[in-house]
């Protein structure tokens, strides 16, 4: 179960809606059926506090169940300090042999892999634009000529000034 962290900074838009919006958010999500939300709101007070909420999908796919754990100013340095001695402790004295690091490269393994394949995918498109060039090149005249007359799909032929006035295609005024 991969996890993937994305940071966004959501402005607070207007007065009645300030103390639910979230002035800062950061999304951590754990697998594919839970995401966890760190949002820091402010109150009517101008003060701030974290929620922490753990939203995971519902198994019949009916929506998402949803945990949440405020956190206020006076509780951060001890509930930090508590959830660092408790993730430590399973990693030193429950768990020493375990590669916690596992999912984070597994990850980056992930990222990497869909990042070659658009790279790949850029350099096959890159690779038919340049052979259709070739074989223009390699072709006969008479077929060059056609390829250079012919509009690209999307494209309309430019109207000249001598067609519109000598009687040409786009002159309707019979």
């Amino acid at each position: 179960m991969p996890f993937l962290i994305e940071l966004k900074k959501r402005p607070v838009e207007n007065e009645s809606n300030k103390r639910f919006d979230s002035v800062y958010s950061n999304k951590v999500r754990a697998g594919k059926r839970r995401t966890y939300f760190f949002d820091v709101r402010q109150t009517k007070g101008d003060d701030y506090y974290i929620t922490l909420t753990e939203s995971t999908r519902r198994f019949n796919g009916d929506g998402y169940e949803r945990h949440k754990i405020f956190l206020y100013k006076e509780d951060f340095n001890r509930f930090l300090q508590s959830l660092q001695d408790t993730v430590d402790h399973v990693k030193t004295e429950l768990m020493p042999d375990y590669d916690y690091d596992e999912f984070t490269k597994r990850q980056l393994e992930w990222e990497a892999t869909k990042a070659a394949e658009a790279a790949a995918e850029a350099e096959n498109q890159n690779n038919a634009v340049e052979a259709s060039e070739e074989a223009l090149e390699e072709a006969p005249k008479e077929v060059k000529a056609d390829a250079e007359e012919t509009p690209m799909p999307g494209t309309e032929p430019e109207a000249s000034v001598e067609n519109t006035l000598d009687g040409g295609d786009d002159d309707i005024s019979w």
